[in-house]
This record gives structure tokens, sequence and C-alpha cells, in this order.
């Protein structure tokens, strides 16, 4: 029994390992959820069967009902309200790991137990409460439940390094002493207050490097809880999960050119998606309004066109008219193209999968990377509710938030054509200069409306 154990955690790791090289592009990525499905599927049958916790009745009834709930709730989610999911996800593996943990301290399953488990089980007790009230919080923030703001309370990072002492303090006193109950408690106590202080300074503009990271955090409290189990399994996907997500997370931040340290301490980013814009010199100016007929008549007369979507057009729900609208242009000879920003949404991406829910072709999605060049010779930049991803003060304002922050060129074409339900600035707070620029045309709108508007005065004109 023991070499079938083995060899079906064996294949489970092994399928873990393939579905996430899947997930590196979009479009295997659904294929990558499978294959992660069937792993995550034979560990629990076989931990439950080995172990002899639940025979095949409570199994069965296990995952079915487990399966329903999961199942209606990614029916019901939206794909603008997926990193929330994602935040929650997040918090229940952390959650998972600590009830565990917790558990294994209460009932351990081998006597005595060695110092390596009593170790590694503080880390999966801390990392996994601190990912749990880290992601309530940034759940909480997406969701619109408390101010998206960053939040500093008074000596907050005196607060932060007391509570990691503490943390410190109470798992020194465990490995002395753990017969007492008290010292894992406090460990549980002082994590979850950490994680809420940890991520409350964390404005929304930042959102997506938080959520990749306390996604690598949830990893790694299974991975330790992998090492109080003696669970291969757990190991091997908790280190997956924590790598990953990692790498995910260095790879936001390159995208924003800021630093995890300026990110994590940093309280960049406002709430603020209604406020006006200004100059950001004091200096109040104005912009012309455009409609979405002076839009289509625009896009009558060229030859390319480069669609930049944003959080707006996800809130919206506007990528099935949008992409209606590509395929009208196509139809007419215009070359359409769409150009992502690492940052679009706000998720790492999301934007790909909420196009892709639209049936948008892979061979028109760009990388910031792939299309910068190209601006330069395009006639109309089209964004739609995006900001931060194309301010042009990101390259020359050294006291915003967004410098240094790569941004698509969309101020190199002929024309600008910014689709905004305001003037407000983006998830930074940071005024863009671009909207008055004399070649930009702001048309004032919810982004499905207003892109359903081209769409019926592009028919019109046929």
């Amino acid at each position: 029994m023991i070499y079938l154990e083995q060899f079906t955690y064996l294949l489970a790791s092994a399928l873990f390992i393939i579905g996430l090289k899947y997930l590196g592009s979009a479009k295997t990525a659904r294929r990558g959820n499978q294959y992660a499905m069937m792993a995550m599927a034979i560990a629990i049958v076989i931990t439950l069967v080995v172990s002899g916790i639940a025979g095949p009745v409570q199994i069965i009834v296990g995952m079915v009902v487990g399966g329903l709930i999961g199942g209606v709730v990614a029916k019901k989610i939206e794909m603008t309200s997926m990193p929330q999911m994602v935040a929650l996800f997040n918090g229940f593996g952390g959650i998972a790991s600590t009830l565990v943990a917790y558990s294994e301290y209460l009932e351990p399953t081998t006597v005595p137990v060695s110092l390596d488990v009593n170790i590694t089980l503080i880390l999966s007790l801390f990392i996994g409460t601190v990912t749990l009230t880290g992601s309530l919080i940034a759940f909480a923030k997406l969701q619109g439940l408390m101010p998206g703001r960053p939040i500093v309370l008074p000596m907050h990072q005196i607060l932060n390094f007391i509570l990691m002492i503490g943390v410190v303090i109470f798992g020194v006193l465990y490995v002395m002493t753990p017969d007492v109950p008290m010292w894992p408690l406090l460990i549980i106590a002082a994590a979850a207050l950490f994680g809420i202080t940890f991520v409350i300074p964390i404005g929304g503009a930042d959102m997506p490097v938080v959520i990749a990271l306390l996604n690598s955090y949830s990893g790694l409290a299974a991975s330790a809880t992998g090492f109080v189990l003696s669970n291969n399994v757990l190991i091997i996907a908790g280190a997956l999960v924590g790598a990953s997500g990692l790498i995910l997370t260095q790879l936001m931040c390159e995208a924003m050119n800021r630093s995890l340290f300026n990110v994590l301490f940093g309280a960049v980013g406002t709430d603020d998606s209604t406020g006006d814009a200004g100059t950001g010199s004091g200096e109040q100016k104005t912009v012309t309004r455009y409609t979405a007929e002076d839009a289509a008549m625009i896009m009558d007369t060229v030859q390319s066109v480069i669609i930049v979507p944003g959080y707006g057009l996800a809130v919206a729900q506007a990528q099935h008219v949008l992409h209606e609208m590509a395929e009208m242009l196509t139809a007419r000879g215009i070359d359409v193209k769409y150009a992502i920003h690492p940052v679009a949404g706000r998720m790492p991406g999301h934007m790909n999968v909420l196009l892709a829910e639209a049936n948008v072709p892979y061979d028109v999605l760009y990388e910031m990377d792939d299309i910068n060049d190209e601006f330069q010779n395009t006639d109309v930049a089209l964004i739609i509710g995006a900001n931060d991803v194309v301010n042009p003060a990101a390259r020359t304002k050294k006291d915003s938030p967004l410098y240094g922050m790569p941004i698509l060129n969309v101020d190199y074409a002929r024309t600008v054509m910014f689709v905004k339900r305001s003037m407000g600035a983006g998830f930074a707070g940071e005024a863009n200069p671009l909207f008055f620029d004399d070649k930009t045309m702001m048309v004032f709108g919810d982004a499905k409306a207003v892109v359903t508007g081209l769409v019926k005065s592009l028919k019109e004109d046929e």
C-alpha cells in the first residue's frame, strides 16, 4: 500500500507541474487548470483513503458538496470580480493550513514531536493566518467594503515590528514548552493582526502585486503544513504555488518599475476614480467632449487602430460589444490590434482572460513590449477604461507614484481617444495630462454604452 501511495503522490505532483506549465499561456490555461484539478482530486482521495480518516462514501459526499459549492460560486462570479475571488481563495488556502497545523498540535500523529516539526508548525500557523487576514483585507478593498487608499496607522511600522517580535518570542516559548496551549493561540492572534496591518497601508494601484504575494504565502503555508504532516505531495504542491507566486510578484513589480519594498511600504495608491483630474500643477483646464458619433466618423477615415483596454472595460462588461466593433473595423480593411499592459485590470492575466471570454483572437493581443513601437505609426489609439498604464507623467514627473513605470505609448499615435466615465484620476491618484492634449478626444460615458453607440453609428454608415 505504501508503494501505491508514493506512486500516486508522484503522479499528482507531475500533474501539478504540467498544469503550472500550461497556465503560463492564455491559450493553454484551460488545459492547465484541468491538469491541476485532476492532480488535486487524486491527492485528496489517496490521502483520505490511506489515512483512514474517511471512507469511500464520505469522500464522495465531501467532493460532491464541495464541487457544487465551488461550481455555483464560479458560475455567479463576474470576470470583474475575479481578483476578489482569487483573494478569497488565497485566504481559504491560508486558513486551511492554519487549521491543519493546529489540529496536528492538538493530536500529533507522531510522538514525541521533533524540533523540525515544531518549527514548521509555527511557520504554518503564522504564514497561514497572515494569508487569511491579509487576503480578507485585500478582498474588502477590491470589493469596496473599505477604502482602497492606503491606511497608515500611527507608528505603523513599529507596530508591525512589535508583532513580528511577538511571533518570534511566542514561537521560542512554544518550542521550549510545547505543552502550554496558550503559545500557538498567541502566535495565531499576533499573525492575524500582522496580516491586517501588513495590507491596509497598500493602495488600490498595488493590489495586483499583493494578490500575487498572498498567493505565494498560501503556497508556503501549505508546504510548511506538508512538512508537519510528512506529506510529500503537499510539500511539492505548496512549493510550486509559493515559488510561482514569488516569481509573478517580481514580474509585476518589474512591470511597474518598482521594488517590492516600495510596494509594501510606500503607501502608494488611492481609490479616487471620480475626482477632478486637473493638470497636476494647480492650473485648471477644460477638455472638448466628443460623442460616439464623432468617434465613428474618425474611425471611418483611418487605416489602423490600437485598442487599449483597462479596468473600466471590465467593470462595464464591454468586451463583447468591443469585439463586435473590432470585427466591423477589420471587415472594412482597418488594421485592429489590442495592446495589453502587464498590470491591466486588477490581476495578472485578468485582461487576457476577459477578452478571451469574448472570443477575441489571441493573434491580435499584443504585450506592451511587442507593440509599443507601433503607436507612432498608428492612426488611432482607443483607450477604454484605462488611465495609469497610459499616463505620460510616468515618464517625466519625478514626484509621481507612477514615475518610472513603463507605459503604453498611446500619446505617440496620431489621434488618441479616451472612453471614460469622468475626468477622475486612476488608482495611483495621478492626473493624466494627456486628457488635455490637442489630439485627444474625450468620450465620456459607460464603456459599454459608448462602444454600443460606436457600433450603431458604424452600421448606419455602411
